[in-house]
């Protein structure tokens, strides 16, 4: 399917430069979102070189939105080829695509969504690349992976200082990851009676600077807030709820129990190197490991319904393009946000439920360090791997699908 192309204004016009260097025409392209989060925010997206891995109808929806927004470059980096199966919901390849690189595909209908952007093929296998690789980039995204290939990848992320997205969808279900190591942003708002501290406001954020100013005649203050984040391998099994959480049956009762299924995948597809549930045995062991993560998290047992596990299992693999653009277009924000230090961003793990048509997000923390601490406390953890879980063994019916 070919994407119209952008227009720009005056194309034969040479570029005049802002003081903030950005051209009139750049200004002119992308008034609306300058608009939006200022000139210096535009600055530092217009700067930004973004690794986006695996291209699926995901990635697609990611892509779409940071090429849009105008970042400087986009790199895209998946080893697969193109099947009849990607036609469903990636709207960058087509029929005619089939047995060709799917980033290769993909790339010139990315470049057409703007021609600023420099859009850059890598047909290597992710898992291929050292650790040195990652550290060219200001972000990195990883979608529809393996647990252990996203650990590896965090792990480099981490090495390189660098703020590190993972994503992924199963049809009506899909969640969003981040480890932004240490990450400070600021929020403006009508300064209230009350003086802002200097202080935690939870376990993972501080207010670390306030300033005052006057616009439009009301006193504003400026308030810059640090958050701290933990790694996926801690985040995606280790990791307990917050203890808000704990503290209340209440709150237990409404966490989403797509947050066990998750992570019964994850140990699952660990296990099985790499496999997704299909046989009467793997039913089983997944219904095992499901329960067990619920207890793990503290969870009470009645919301883990059969219902619930059967849903889960009968959209694996799938991917729907309603779920795709929601998911995808939550995170490509947050990596605007994150560019340009504005608003709080995600975390650290957000989870989307079809059936509901909530997306709910919790932070997901072990006890101990986090932040850049974790550099120095977890790095031979963090190069192992998460340690696969031993099995258990107690009745439970098999979910039948």
């Amino acid at each position: 399917m070919d994407l119209p192309s952008i227009e720009l204004p005056y194309p034969n016009v040479v570029p005049i430069m802002t003081s903030a260097g950005i051209s009139a025409d750049e200004i002119a392209l992308y008034d609306r979102q300058i608009r939006l989060w200022g000139v210096q925010a535009q600055e530092k997206i217009r700067s930004a070189n973004i690794l986006l891995i695996t291209m699926k109808a995901l990635s697609n929806e990611i892509a779409k939105n940071l090429v849009l927004a105008g970042i400087h470059s986009i790199t895209i980096c998946d080893h697969a080829i193109v099947t009849p199966a990607d036609l469903g919901a990636q709207f960058f390849v087509s029929e005619a695509d089939i047995g060709t690189n799917r980033a290769e595909a993909a790339a010139p209908q990315i470049r057409k969504l703007n021609p600023r952007v420099n859009v850059i093929v890598d047909k290597d296998d992710i898992r291929s690349k050292g650790p040195q690789y990652f550290g060219g980039f200001d972000i990195v995204i990883a979608t529809d992976l393996d647990p252990e290939s996203l650990n590896i990848i965090n792990t480099a992320t981490r090495l390189n200082h660098k703020p590190f997205y993972a994503a992924g969808v199963h049809g009506f279900y899909g969640f969003i990851f981040s480890d932004l190591i240490q990450h400070d942003y600021v929020v403006e708002r009508e300064r209230s009676n009350r003086p802002t501290l200097l202080q935690p406001e939870t376990r993972t954020r501080s207010v670390i600077d306030v300033k005052t100013k006057k616009e439009n005649g009301k006193s504003m203050e400026v308030v810059t807030k640090r958050e701290f984040y933990s790694t996926w391998f801690l985040a995606s099994d280790a990791a307990t709820l917050p203890a808000e959480y704990l503290k209340s049956r209440r709150r237990l009762k409404a966490v989403t129990p797509i947050l066990t299924c998750l992570r019964a995948l994850w140990e699952f597809v660990q296990l099985q190197n790499g496999r997704l549930p299909s046989t009467k045995e793997d039913l089983q062991l997944f219904t095992v490991l499901a329960h067990k993560k619920h207890t793990a998290l503290g969870l009470p047992v009645e919301t883990l319904r059969s219902e619930v596990l059967r849903s889960f299992l009968q959209n694996l693999g799938s991917e729907l393009a309603p779920v795709t653009a929601v998911l995808g277009g939550q995170l490509a924000q947050d990596v605007i946000n994150v560019l340009g230090h504005r608003q709080q961003p995600i975390q650290n793990m957000v989870l989307f439920d079809g059936d509901t048509m909530e997306a709910p997000m919790y932070a997901l923390h072990p006890e101990g360090t986090l932040g850049e601490g974790l550099l120095k406390s977890g790095g031979e953890i963090l190069m192992n791997g998460p340690v696969m879980a031993q099995q258990v063994a107690f009745p439970l019916d098999v979910i039948e699908l």
